[in-house]
């Protein structure tokens, strides 16, 4: 039971809720065609953002997005954070790092930040967390599936195949991780929406035109289109459009 309420917040799988928060350019890129660190979004996006964050027991990195950025997105809204501690939650979500090494370099702000760190790495990579992680999950290898997802859907960043994540997800959702936030990168985000897993989408429409190769979706094998359903849109100020999308069948 999630902590958050009185009932499960699982999907009919047993599975998290996971959702996607990016903020994209209205053309759909995430950085300017020089690649690096995306910095887009205003201060309506950056609330809109910690929302999702107070909403969530913990939120999704790809190993590439945090060494571009150096650290992970916190909670600093004061009402925010008063609402988690009312429902009995700690500050922050997990931030959980998904990597192929889990090697990182111990300078990074993130391992100074206060929050849970978790490292999600194949299964036989290691035995136990590496220095700055509290916790290690494994990626079971392929045929360990809680749930069905497409054949030949990758599992990091678009390299080898992805059944074993709905076993690691039901893994998380076990320990009370029931509702999940996918912060990028844009390789792990289609690797879990090729597996059928992303339940919902937040996007924040930032005015602006990048062009480029970045793109938030790669070309990748994806669920048949038309599944999603508008749940709510808003203006966040500095012409900034907030969307979200709910996958047909989800819960609300």
């Amino acid at each position: 039971m999630s902590a958050a309420g009185s009932s499960s917040d699982l999907g009919p799988l047993g599975l998290p809720q996971v959702r996607l928060v990016l903020a994209v350019s209205l053309d759909g890129r995430l950085a300017s065609p020089e690649g690096g660190a995306a910095q887009l979004g205003g201060a309506g996006d950056r609330r809109a953002l910690e929302e999702a964050l107070a909403w969530a027991d913990g939120c999704l990195i790809g190993a590439q997005t945090l060494r571009l950025h150096g650290s992970t997105c916190l909670i600093r809204q004061a009402d925010l954070l008063e609402l988690r501690r009312g429902q009995g939650r700690p500050p922050q979500p997990w931030a959980l790092v998904v990597s192929h090494s889990g090697r990182f370099d111990p300078q990074l702000p993130f391992f100074h930040q206060l929050l849970r760190r978790g490292l999600v790495a194949p299964a036989g990579l290691r035995s136990s967390p590496p220095a700055g992680f509290d916790r290690l999950w494994r990626l079971p290898p392929d045929g360990a599936q809680a749930g069905t997802g497409p054949a030949g859907a990758p599992a990091f960043g678009g390299q080898g195949v992805g059944s074993g994540w709905p076993a690691l997800l039901a893994e998380l959702a076990a320990g009370g991780m029931e509702r999940l936030v996918l912060l990028g990168g844009a390789r792990l985000a289609a690797s879990l929406l090729a597996l059928d897993l992303v339940d919902g989408l937040q996007l924040t429409l930032v005015p602006r035109l990048l062009g480029g190769p970045h793109s938030w979706l790669p070309i990748a094998p994806l669920p048949a289109p038309g599944r999603w359903e508008l749940e709510e849109s808003r203006p966040l100020g500095e012409g900034e459009l907030l969307v979200r999308y709910r996958r047909s069948g989800s819960r609300p």
